[in-house]
């Protein structure tokens, strides 16, 4: 089931998505429920928003698959490396990423997104498909400059319009079965099963909710693969994962 969050009319709204309609719900189905209005609306009609505009935190991965980790001339860890960002980096589908003055290098990372759907604290790996409301698309954008010279990754990682999320949420979805691919202005630059994971999905949740609890809404970000690279302002970044959709973003110049 694909959930939309989404403007229609001046009102943000969320819906099951059906084939060219979306199916109006009564609330935020992570804390309402798949009630519907019974009213439906034709996807032309509507502007999608980020799926999700995370509570608490955005939780992210950094150098979970391998190659990514030896195209920047860095070790594997052996446990997840996390790090957050705020949610006032999070936008939507088709919304602009804006370039700060303060970066000359700012770098795509296109993602796998889980959901988080109810309260977590110390959740064992087998059981981390107990606290996930669904998935979606992000891209880490990052200030590869200001990752290197700050030391730590808060600012790099933090700006304004730096966690582009969505298309939709899917709440059937199988990582194991799924690839994602990052475009460049139509040229795939990043391309990787994602199985590819040095650390998996339940394992990051285990890990990440054994330091602290896991909200509803609560995003984290799974980590990228090799191909990260450069864009600049006029550039359309696409994010695409099988089931998942295609996350597009063009940047712009602050």
């Amino acid at each position: 089931m694909k959930i939309a969050r989404f403007s229609h009319q001046d009102t943000i709204r969320f819906g099951i998505v059906d084939e060219t309609d979306v199916v109006v719900l009564d609330g935020d189905p992570m804390f309402a429920g798949f009630d519907t209005t019974g009213e439906r609306i034709p996807l032309a009609d509507i502007a999608l928003l980020a799926p999700v505009i995370p509570r608490s935190k955005v939780v992210a991965v950094g150098r979970n698959y391998r190659a990514h980790a030896e195209e920047l001339g860095n070790e594997v860890p052996a446990e997840p490396m996390l790090f957050f960002k705020p949610n006032t980096s999070v936008i939507g589908p088709g919304d602009t990423i804006v370039r700060p003055r303060q970066s000359q290098f700012t770098s795509f990372e296109g993602e796998l997104a889980v959901v988080i759907g109810s309260i977590a604290k110390n959740v064992a790996a087998e059981r981390a498909s107990e606290v996930i409301f669904g998935y979606t698309i992000a891209n880490d954008v990052t200030a590869r400059d200001l990752q290197k010279t700050d030391g730590q990754w808060a600012r790099a990682k933090g700006f304004d319009t730096f966690c582009p999320l969505g298309p939709v949420i899917e709440t059937e979805f199988d990582p194991a079965s799924a690839t994602v691919q990052t475009r460049l202005n139509g040229q795939t630059v990043q391309d990787a099963p994602l199985t590819d994971m040095i650390h998996s999905i339940g394992d990051i949740i285990a890990f990440a909710s054994a330091a602290f609890t896991l909200l509803p809404g609560d995003v984290i970000l799974t980590g990228t693969p090799s191909g990260v690279g450069a864009f600049v302002a006029g550039d359309t970044i696409e994010v695409e994962i099988d089931g998942l959709g295609i996350l597009r973003n063009t940047a712009r110049d602050a």
